[in-house]
């Protein structure tokens, strides 16, 4: 049996759905899992759940609003486990309202938490395993509208392309440090607000899913999967990728 110690994992925004499956699905794949909210009260759910899937856990307060906020989360996980050997990134700020109603002050509200802090965010970790001489890996969470637009959401659409560029610039900048660097695009996810907008309007959900040539939307354990492969040794030859996970959504 091997005595090396096990890969810790920090995942950021992991209260709930895409954030909470990515760490259990990782504390079952042996990592230990550091995880992020603006308030830590809020991951006592995660933090049972990467407990129960064999991981030790660590909930961390985080704004990617703010730069000294992001630097104190890296030192609490170093401090707590000594490594990070995986960032996912994601945390995101949605805005949807049309491009003519966006404020200056809220464009760039979502710019800082969807594109500065996630890039900060990812800096930090390459700086740390750079300094420490161990090969790593960054995963983003990214989205369809990384390659495809759409209406009422042009802000957080424009960050999630910004973070297509972030993964192929860092995985060409960092490859000789054996960092890779990739992302995972989920389709349309039934988030429990969708569920409730859908149960209201039962022609709406069926003109979401008609655009999706597998017939159904994206759950948290598809991606949570695309990133536990991302995360393993299959992928090792993987990086500058951005997955989509959408049901076909992206080729049709």
């Amino acid at each position: 049996m091997s005595n090396d110690p096990r890969p810790v994992a920090l995942v950021t925004g992991a209260s709930y759905g895409l954030g909470a499956a990515i760490a259990a699905k990782l504390a079952g794949d042996g990592f230990d899992v550091a995880v992020t909210e603006l308030d830590p009260a809020d991951l006592s759910d995660t933090l049972a759940a990467i407990e129960a899937a064999g991981g030790q856990s660590l909930a961390v307060a985080l704004d990617l609003g703010s730069n000294e906020s992001i630097a104190a989360a890296s030192a609490s996980v170093l401090e707590q486990f000594g490594r990070i050997d995986l960032l996912v990134n994601n945390a995101a700020m949605l805005l949807a309202k049309p491009a003519l109603d966006v404020a200056a002050d809220e464009f760039e509200a979502v710019m800082r938490i969807n594109v500065t802090g996630t890039y900060m965010m990812t800096q930090a970790l390459a700086r740390h395993l750079i300094e420490a001489g161990r090969p790593g890996q960054i995963i983003n969470i990214a989205s369809t509208f990384t390659t495809v637009g759409a209406v009422n959401v042009s802000p957080y659409g424009i960050s999630k392309a910004a973070i297509g560029g972030l993964v192929r610039h860092l995985a060409a900048e960092w490859a000789p440090h054996d960092i890779r660097v990739n992302a995972v695009a989920p389709g349309t996810s039934m988030t429990k607000l969708r569920a409730e907008i859908f149960d209201n309007d039962r022609a709406r959900r069926e003109a979401g899913l008609s655009k999706i040539p597998l017939g159904r939307f994206t759950e948290p354990e598809d991606i949570a999967g695309a990133v536990s492969y991302l995360a393993s040794p299959a992928a090792a030859y993987v990086t500058g990728h951005v997955l989509a996970v959408d049901g076909g959504m992206t080729v049709t």
